[in-house]
């Protein structure tokens, strides 16, 4: 596998081949995915643990009916076939 300074030297030497506007664009892309992390670590986010919880709360006492993944894939399979026969 490599390394981060192997793949930093092999993105720098591409980078140095391109034209000012492919550049802009990798830029871009490059600017996309850093601002993208930022928001990774939702768990710090209190409103959205305290909602995963009620949520939680709600299935374990059996107020909300969940699905398991058989029954999820059954209902996706047969809405992408109604939608096909259309």
């Amino acid at each position: 596998m490599d390394s981060i300074a192997s793949i930093d030297k092999k993105i720098a030497s591409y980078v140095e081949q391109l034209s000012l506007k492919q550049k802009k664009a990798v830029l871009s892309v490059a600017k996309a995915f850093a601002e993208e992390g930022a928001d990774d670590d939702i768990w710090e986010d209190k409103a959205f643990v305290k909602e995963l919880d009620r949520r939680t709360k709600e299935l374990e006492s059996g107020k909300v009916k969940g699905y398991s993944w058989d029954e999820v894939k059954a209902i996706t399979r047969k809405s992408l076939a109604e939608i096909k026969r259309k």
